[in-house]
């Protein structure tokens, strides 16, 4: 089957229902706390690294003042371990008075003040899974009202200390609670990585139908091992995964680790690549207050971020898995374009793939092809043979766009 037609059918496909809020047309970009600061509470000990309103105040200044914003790189969002242990005497969720003293709705005009959003964390489960007060079923009005009052422009809703049938009576409800308030808040689901990410336990229609985007699988630590395990998994169910996503709901592979401890810069290179392949939203969670200017280049690449941004939102697929260790995803982009990645999975050293643009099921005619790491630009013909060398578990990146015939 040549590409042009997949293009058709995956178009044809998004036109199923979407979470009515207009949020996410894209997939959207920014900064979440959790893989790199995890619960550290300790403000005493640890006051520059703890979760309060101070780490989240200067990671929105490194967004603002560093070039990440203008990137589309506007979310800042809390993670667990925000709020107080108790309720207030009303019933509703707070934020712990000795980290947050200003209260969640100051640090949401602090963002709203700079061209930023603020998201927030809260779980359906009796607890979260840090311990801290959970959304319960009795709950959820309640507790969506409170994130609209205080502005809040995200929700990440977690799965933890709660059942199949609560998960399946919950994440509805809270969408529509969500809506109700009037305010448009973007809606994370944890719910398929609770039942397996397949069906039939997951119903990805419904799905599309209630969030923004969704958190189909465990949760990416700082290894190459773990990148390359979400990987592996989201490409080999890309059959079920890929249709489900489109503008205004997307499957969410987890944050980026990129410019934290356990990738190289050519690892970091394929997490960028391969997430943007999969038009995977794009958190980062590292410290952008000390970040190597290797990690802000590849988090930075304007080409990257324009695949991953592209509007026909049409998650790419894995096209070819070679007996050599290397694979290739390929994603078509609006504009006649499409993005190649060739990724090896080799630990030896680097390999020389060679390939044309017709045995990649090109159609006949000439490109313009750059690569988006390096921005070496070629015209190529479909039949003309060419070599990219790949690093051990880097990857080659290239956007081409149809020339002529």
């Amino acid at each position: 089957m040549h590409f042009a037609v997949l293009i058709f059918a995956s178009v044809a496909t998004m036109t199923a229902f979407a979470l009515d809020n207009g949020l996410m047309r894209t997939p959207p970009m920014g900064w979440l706390a959790w893989e790199r600061f995890r619960c550290d509470i300790d403000c005493t000990n640890d006051p520059k690294n703890c979760i309060s309103e101070n780490l989240f105040i200067d990671m929105a200044d490194r967004l603002y003042e560093d070039g990440w914003k203008e990137l589309g790189y506007v979310y800042v969002n809390i993670d667990d371990c925000w709020s107080s242990m108790d309720r207030d005497k009303d019933g509703r969720l707070q934020a712990d008075p000795k980290r947050f003293p200003g209260g969640i709705n100051k640090l949401a005009r602090y963002m709203h003040d700079r061209g930023l959003k603020l998201g927030i964390y809260g779980d359906m489960g009796t607890h979260t899974c840090g311990g801290y007060p959970g959304t319960t079923v009795d709950k959820i009005e309640i507790d969506a009202q409170t994130f609209a009052d205080w502005e809040v422009d995200m929700l990440k809703f977690d799965g933890c200390y709660s059942n199949a049938v609560e998960q399946e009576l919950g994440y509805p409800l809270m969408s529509k609670a969500l809506n109700a308030t009037g305010r448009p808040i973007a809606y994370s689901c944890s719910w398929p990585a609770y039942q397996g990410g397949l069906p039939p336990k997951v119903n990805y229609t419904q799905l599309g139908q209630i969030c923004n985007l969704w958190r189909n699988y465990g949760d990416i630590q700082d290894s190459w091992g773990s990148v390359l395990s979400i990987a592996d998994w989201f490409f080999e169910n890309q059959d079920v995964l890929a249709p489900a996503a489109g503008p205004g709901r997307w499957n969410d592979p987890d944050m980026l680790v990129i410019g934290d401890f356990g990738l190289s810069m050519d690892q970091s290179r394929s997490q960028m690549a391969l997430w943007a392949i999969m038009a995977a939203p794009l958190f980062m969670s590292n410290d952008l207050r000390t970040i190597s200017s290797g990690a802000r280049s590849i988090l930075q690449n304007k080409m990257i971020i324009s695949i991953n941004q592209d509007p026909l939102g049409i998650q790419g697929r894995r096209i070819l898995k070679e007996k050599s260790g290397i694979e290739v995803f390929w994603r078509p982009l609006s504009n006649n374009a499409s993005a190649l990645v060739f990724f090896s999975r080799r630990t030896d050293m680097p390999y020389r793939y060679e390939t044309s643009l017709s045995k990649l099921n090109y159609t006949t005619g000439s490109y313009k092809v750059t690569d988006v790491y390096t921005d070496q630009i070629d015209v190529l013909k479909d039949s003309t043979e060419f070599v990219v060398s790949v690093n051990p578990t880097g990857v080659v990146m290239c956007k081409s766009s149809f020339s002529r015939n």
